[in-house]
């Protein structure tokens, strides 16, 4: 092996290590980084943008919930309630990674109170089973359920995985929600 390519190879792997090593997940005692900031703006029941001290807004998707898509029943109630809880308020996050759509995904927390956790006590966002396996996350969507709060008062809720699933098809859920939640 020549030189040149020795040397290319090298670069290569130094320049491979230092990109990932700059993305966001965890520090090196396998705590997960906290950032605080103010939340600036409420996209959904699950995502909002928080605004650093220096400056900086991040896109942050809700670590273990998932709720309501644009269109679907209980949307603007989620997205109003998350911001009823947070918008302009200062929160620190706990970044468990960055998703595919370059979103900090984190738990959040208003003081001592997780704002994912309280998404679900008030029945407005599904427990993400496929990428979450918290058992508190899994207590709380089955005691909303049980009390028919929020999306669970509809008799047959469909969940966004599925609502997303079904786009990706090209199917048509526009006469899929029979169910309105008057908010």
């Amino acid at each position: 092996m020549s030189k040149y390519l020795l040397c290319n190879i090298i670069l290569c792997l130094v320049l491979f290590t230092s990109c990932t090593s700059n993305s966001i997940k965890s520090n090196d005692s396998g705590d997960a980084k906290e950032i605080s900031g103010k939340v600036i703006k409420i996209i959904d029941g699950d995502t909002y943008d928080l605004l650093t001290a220096d400056k900086q807004t991040l896109r942050v998707r809700m670590e273990g919930i998932d709720a309501p898509e644009k269109g679907m029943p209980f949307y603007k109630v989620s997205k109003n309630y998350l911001g009823s809880l947070c918008f302009q308020k200062n929160v620190t996050i706990k970044v468990i990674e960055t998703d595919v759509h370059e979103r900090l995904v984190a738990d959040t927390y208003l003081d001592s109170i997780e704002l994912g956790q309280e998404m679900l006590k008030v029945g407005l966002a599904w427990h993400f089973k496929k990428y979450s396996s918290d058992e508190t996350l899994v207590q709380l969507e089955i005691e909303a359920r049980n009390n028919k709060v929020g999306l669970w008062s509809d008799p047959n809720p469909i969940a966004p995985w599925e609502i997303r699933r079904l786009h990706r098809e090209g199917i048509s859920t526009k006469d899929s929600f029979s169910f309105s939640s008057k908010k």
